[in-house]
C-alpha cells in the first residue's frame, strides 16, 4: 500500500477534537495570511530557511508538507499562525491542531537532517498589530517519532480502505461500459473530445446541442479517463438545481448498469437547504448537532461512506436524504458532515461557487491536497454573469443604515465612530457627484480608508464579543471586508460605479449617502483563470457557445485549450423556424408591435393546436401582451409567468404542459423557463421569442460596451448581441427535446433577418418567412406543430 496525505490533512483527521464551533471569530484573507508568513520569515536571521519542504513514511503511508521555516543556527522549527482576533480566546481545540502539525513537521524534519532533539515553535503572528506571540517546546527525535507513528496508526486503517476502493474503483472503470445500446447522434464526438482533453491535460470548450445527452456524453468519458490520468476527483458544477439532478441521474444510471462500480457520489447542497436548526448558532453551546462534533465525526462518516445496497451493489450516492440520514443517526450537522465527506468522494456535484468562488470549497481542498481533479462545467455560458457576480462588491446604503441602528452600534462607542466615519465619507463622495451615474478611475481613497478603518474596529469588536452576534453589523462588515478586497485586486476586469437614487416626487433631490457604491467585475476571466488552470483537464459544454472566441476571452480559458461544435442530431426539418420581418420589438415600437405578435401567436395555435411558449423582453412587456392576447381570443388557454415565483409556484406553471394539454404560456426571456426545463414530445410543440434578447441600454451596460471595445475591440458584440443571442437559441432549444420531436419556432423580430444574427443562430436552422399551418401530413401524427 502506498498512501500519500498532507501533514494538515492528516491532523485535521486524527487531532480534531470536540464542537463544531463556528462563532464569528475575525480571520485573515488568503492575501493577508501570505503576507504575514512573509514578514515573519523576514524577521529572522540570514540563515533561515523559509517553506521546507518535508516528507516521511511509515507503514506504506506517505505524509508530505512544507514546514513555515527552520533556524539551523538555533535549532528551531516555526509553525506560522496568522490572526485578526485576541489570542487569549483561542479555543483550547485549535491549539493542540497546531501542537499536532508542528510536532509531525519536527519528526520529519529530525528524520531528514538527523536531529536528535529540536524546538518547536508555534509562532502567532496578528495581522492588525503585526507583532508575534511565540510559544516553544523542546522534543527529543525519538517522542517525536513516537507521536507521528501514533497519529499515522489512526489514519493507517482509513488510508488502506482508500487505497483498496481506488484499486477497486479503478478497476471497475476501467471495464465499465456505455450503458445505452449506442450512442446517439453527436454524443461519441464529444465523449471523445472529453476523452482526449483528459488525456491531454487540457481545457475543452464543447458547444453541444441539446437532445444528445450531453450529461452522460461528459461524464461517461471522463470517469473512463480516472484510472489512467490517476485522477483523484471529478467535480461536476452546475449553475441550477436541474443541472445538478441531471448529473446525479446520469450518475445513477452508470452505477445501475455496473453494480460492482464503488463510485462514491456527493451531493453538496446549500447551508439553508441542509440545516436542521436554523433558528440556533453553529457552535455546542447553542446546536446540539454541533456539540461533540468532531467526536461523533469518524462514525457519522463510516457509516455515510458504506454501500448503499448489500450483495454486490457497491455504489455509494451520497445524495442529500442520504447524508441527512447518517448525520441524524450519528447526531452531527449534515451540512458539515458532507463537507468532511467531499475529502472521500470520487464524484462531487454541486454549484458553480464550490469551485470558482473566492472561498470555494472544492478549490481549496484540492490545492490543500494536491489532488488531479477534474472539472465539468454545465451549462457553461451561465459562468460568464455568475462569474460576474462572484468577483463583484457592493456598498449598499440601506446595509451601513442597518448596522448605525444597531444595539452594537448604540451602545459601544468605538464601533459607532467608525460607522460615522463610513457614512462621512460616503456623503461627501455623493456631494461631489453631479449626475445619477459615474465611473470613476479608481476606488475613492478616503472611503477606502474609512471602511480599513471600520473593518479593524469591527474586527476587534467581534474578537472580544464572540458570543454576541449583531446580524445588521456582521452583514454589513462583510460587504465591507469584501469591497476591501475587491479594491485590493481591482484593475482593467473591473469597473468603479456610483449609483444615485432618482429624485423623489416633487423634485427633490436624492439625500447624500444613499448612492449605491460598487467594484463591478465585467471581466472574471483574470478570478476564474488560475482555477481552471488548477485542475488537470475541464471541460465546459453548453448548447450555446458561440462564438467561442467570446466565451474564451472573458472565462480565461488557458492557452492551449480546445474547441468543439458537435454537429446537430436533428434535421432542418424536425424545427419550422420562421422570422417575423414584418414585426420590430425595438423599445420604441413596443406599442405598435402588440397586434401584430398576438396575431401570429393566434393564427399558429388554430392550425396546430398545442403547447406553447412565448418569451418576452420584459415583464411589462410580457402583461402587455397577455392582456391584449386574451382580450382578443379568450377561447384560447393562457398562463403568465409572475415576478418572484416560489418554487411550487414555477413548478404549477410547468404541471399545466401535458400531452393532451393546450395552450400558450407567457413567460420572460432570460427567466426561469427560458433554459434547464424539460418538455419533450406534446408538452411543448412551439415557441415565439418577441425579442432579440439584447440586454437594455443604460449607462452601466454602456460603461460595459466601452469597456470591451477596448479590452476586445467588439464593445456591442460583446456586450449585448452575444449575451441576447445566447438567451434566444437557450429558449427556442425547449422545443425539440429527444430525436422523434419536431415543432416551430417564431422569431419575431425583423432584425433576425439579418445575415449578422443568423450566422449567430445554430447552423441546422433554415429560417423562412412566416406560415401558419401545421406540418406536411406525413408528420402529422407525431408532429409538434
Amino acid at each position: 500500500m502506498t498512501y500519500t496525505v498532507a501533514v494538515r490533512e492528516l491532523c485535521e483527521f486524527t487531532a480534531k477534537q470536540g464542537d463544531l464551533d463556528l462563532r464569528f471569530t475575525p480571520a485573515p484573507t488568503a492575501l493577508e495570511g501570505m503576507a504575514g508568513h512573509a514578514v515573519a520569515a523576514a524577521r529572522r536571521g540570514a540563515g533561515y530557511r523559509a517553506e521546507v519542504a518535508l516528507a516521511g513514511s511509515y507503514k506504506g503511508l506517505r505524509v508530505r508538507g512544507r514546514a513555515d521555516g527552520f533556524d539551523p543556527e538555533h535549532g528551531r522549527l516555526d509553525e506560522v499562525k496568522t490572526f485578526k482576533a485576541r489570542l487569549d480566546r483561542q479555543p483550547a481545540s485549535h491549539r493542540a491542531l497546531h501542537w499536532a502539525q508542528a510536532r509531525i513537521y519536527g519528526w520529519l524534519l529530525c528524520a531528514q537532517e538527523g536531529l536528535a532533539h529540536i524546538d518547536l515553535a508555534l509562532v502567532y503572528f496578528d495581522i492588525g498589530s503585526q507583532q508575534e506571540t511565540v510559544f516553544t517546546e523542546r522534543h527529543a527525535a525519538s517522542e517525536l517519532q513516537r507521536h507521528f507513528e501514533a497519529q499515522c496508526e489512526r489514519f493507517i486503517a482509513w488510508a488502506e480502505a482508500q487505497v483498496a476502493h481506488r484499486a477497486a474503483r479503478d478497476a471497475a472503470l476501467t471495464a465499465l461500459a456505455f450503458p445505452f445500446g449506442g450512442f446517439r447522434t453527436g454524443q461519441r464526438p464529444l465523449a471523445e473530445a472529453v476523452y482526449k482533453a483528459a488525456s491531454a491535460g487540457r481545457c475543452l470548450l464543447a458547444q453541444a446541442p441539446t437532445g444528445i445527452g450531453k450529461t452522460m456524453g461528459t461524464l461517461f468519458p471522463l470517469l473512463k479517463a480516472v484510472p489512467a490520468q490517476r485522477l483523484d476527483k471529478v467535480f461536476f458544477l452546475a449553475a441550477k438545481t436541474s443541472g445538478r439532478q441531471t448529473a446525479l441521474d446520469t450518475l445513477s444510471r452508470l452505477c445501475g448498469s455496473a453494480p460492482a462500480l464503488p463510485l462514491r457520489v456527493l451531493e453538496l447542497v446549500a447551508r439553508d437547504k441542509a440545516c436542521e436548526h436554523p433558528d440556533k448558532a453553529c457552535h455546542g453551546e447553542s446546536c446540539p448537532l454541533a456539540q461533540g462534533f468532531y467526536d461523533r465525526l469518524p462514525a457519522a462518516r463510516a457509516a455515510a461512506l458504506q454501500p448503499s445496497a448489500g450483495g454486490a451493489d457497491q455504489r455509494v450516492a451520497l445524495h442529500q436524504a442520504r447524508v441527512r440520514e447518517a448525520a441524524l443517526q450519528h447526531q452531527v450537522c449534515p451540512y458539515y458532515l458532507s463537507q468532511e465527506l467531499a475529502r472521500w468522494a470520487d464524484v462531487v456535484v454541486g454549484d458553480y461557487n464550490y469551485y470558482f468562488d473566492m472561498g470555494g470549497l472544492l478549490h481549496g481542498l484540492a490545492q490543500a491536497n494536491g489532488w488531479r481533479a477534474a472539472l465539468l462545467v454545465d451549462e457553461a455560458h451561465n459562468l460568464v454573469e455568475r462569474g460576474r457576480k462572484m468577483y463583484t462588491a457592493e456598498l449598499r446604503p440601506a446595509a451601513l443604515a442597518e448596522a448605525r441602528r444597531s444595539t452594537t452600534a448604540a451602545r459601544h462607542a468605538p464601533v459607532k465612530k467608525a460607522l460615522d466615519k463610513v457614512r462621512r465619507c460616503w456623503v461627501a463622495l455623493d456631494k461631489a457627484q453631479t449626475g445619477g451615474y459615474a465611473v470613476l478611475e479608481a476606488f475613492p481613497d478616503k472611503l477606502l480608508a474609512a471602511l480599513q478603518q471600520c473593518g479593524s474596529t469591527l474586527t476587534e469588536h467581534f474578537a472580544d464579543q464572540p458570543a454576541q452576534p449583531d446580524p445588521a453589523l456582521q452583514a454589513f462588515y462583510f460587504d465591507a471586508l469584501h469591497v476591501v478586497r475587491m479594491a485590493e485586486l481591482l484593475d482593467a476586469h473591473s469597473l468603479v460605479d456610483i449609483t444615485r437614487p432618482a429624485a423623489a416626487p416633487g423634485g427633490k433631490a436624492p439625500t447624500p449617502g444613499e448612492s449605491l457604491v460598487c467594484i463591478r467585475n465585467v471581466v472574471p476571466a483574470p478570478f476564474l483563470q488560475p482555477r481552471l488552470e488548477a485542475a488537470h483537464t475541464s471541460t465546459l459544454f453548453s448548447a450555446t457557445l458561440q462564438p467561442a472566441r467570446y466565451y474564451a476571452d472573458l472565462l480565461g480559458l488557458p492557452a492551449g485549450h480546445c474547441w468543439i461544435d458537435v454537429e446537430s442530431p436533428f434535421q432542418a426539418a424536425q424545427l419550422q423556424v420562421r422570422v417575423a420581418r414584418h414585426i420590430s420589438t425595438r423599445y420604441a415600437d413596443r406599442g405598435a408591435s402588440l397586434p401584430p405578435i398576438v396575431a401570429l401567436m393566434a393564427r399558429q395555435f388554430h392550425a396546430r393546436p398545442g403547447n406553447y411558449l412565448a418569451f418576452f423582453s420584459s415583464y411589462d412587456y410580457l402583461q402587455q401582451a397577455t392582456a391584449l392576447f386574451a382580450q382578443c381570443h379568450p377561447e384560447v388557454p393562457h398562463w403568465c409567468q409572475s415576478r418572484r415565483m416560489l418554487e411550487a409556484e414555477q413548478r404549477q406553471f410547468l404541471d399545466r404542459f401535458t400531452d393532451t394539454s393546450q395552450g400558450i404560456a407567457f413567460a420572460v426571456l432570460g427567466g426561469a423557463f427560458a433554459e434547464g426545463i424539460d418538455l419533450p414530445g406534446r408538452r411543448l410543440i412551439g415557441a415565439f421569442l418577441a425579442t432579440l434578447g439584447l440586454p437594455q441600454v443604460n449607462p452601466v451596460n454602456e460603461q460595459i460596451r466601452q469597456r470591451m471595445q477596448t479590452l476586445f475591440g467588439a464593445g456591442y458584440d460583446y456586450t449585448y448581441l452575444y449575451p441576447g443571442l445566447q438567451k434566444v437559441v437557450q429558449a427556442a432549444g425547449r422545443v425539440i427535446r429527444t430525436p422523434t420531436d419536431e415543432g416551430v419556432v417564431h422569431l419575431m423580430d425583423d432584425r433576425y433577418g439579418r445575415d449578422a444574427v443568423q450566422a449567430l443562430l445554430p447552423g441546422w436552422w433554415v429560417c423562412g418567412a412566416p406560415r401558419p399551418a401545421g406540418l406536411d401530413a406525413a408528420h402529422a401524427g407525431n408532429a409538434k406543430t
